[in-house]
């Protein structure tokens, strides 16, 4: 097996960024894309989008959006096209130095209830962003990422951290790194729409 090093140095140059090559067509007759704070009568909504999106992963339950949505309703937000959830992005606030490298997503985000969620800290921890697989290549992560750059800079916060899912690798887990699973993933070798979306 080559090591990572040696990949590298096989690898074609790139031709164009991650963003160009991934990104599609906008969907014709689609209407206006909104972000908006999500509300109590999205909490549907979001759980299917979440099991579409990650079959093999429960979606949080309606006591978790509840939770997330009172301790930081302005870190909970979803993207609207034609009056439907087609987006949503659930982030909160913390003291990054408390959790570092070390972090799990279950301790960060106090198990997706976000009794975590510090005013003080100084980290705004993306916890999700699931988007309609029908609508990718549309701009609809990217804006719920601009709309975190927003809120982080509104709360002169110092960063933002990101988990990301990975639930391709689950299928290769033991015969590579998880390093080179995201480089055979932006090679085009693997595909994964779910890493290909947090890289782009």
């Amino acid at each position: 097996m080559n090591t990572i090093e040696d990949t590298l140095r096989m690898a074609p140059p790139p031709t164009a960024t991650l963003a160009d090559v991934w990104r599609g067509r906008p969907q014709p007759h689609a209407g206006a894309l909104r972000i908006r704070p999500t509300r109590i009568d999205d909490f549907a909504a979001i759980r299917d989008l979440q099991r579409a999106t990650y079959p093999a992963i429960a979606p949080w339950t309606e006591e978790q959006l509840a939770a997330q949505v009172a301790a930081f309703p302005e870190g909970q937000m979803v993207a609207e096209m034609d009056g439907r959830v087609i987006g949503a992005s659930a982030s909160l606030v913390v003291m990054w130095d408390d959790y570092a490298v070390d972090h799990t997503w279950k301790g960060i985000t106090g198990d997706g209830l976000f009794g975590t969620h510090e005013p003080a800290g100084r980290t705004l921890y993306g916890a999700e962003v699931v988007v309609d697989a029908r609508r990718r290549g549309n701009g609809v992560g990217r804006a719920l990422y601009q709309a975190r750059r927003q809120l982080c800079q509104r709360l002169n916060l110092r960063r933002i951290i990101a988990a990301g899912r990975l639930p391709g690798y689950r299928a290769v887990k033991d015969v590579m790194s998880p390093e080179l699973y995201a480089m055979r993933v932006v090679w085009g070798d693997i595909p994964d729409p779910v890493l290909r979306f947090q890289l782009s």
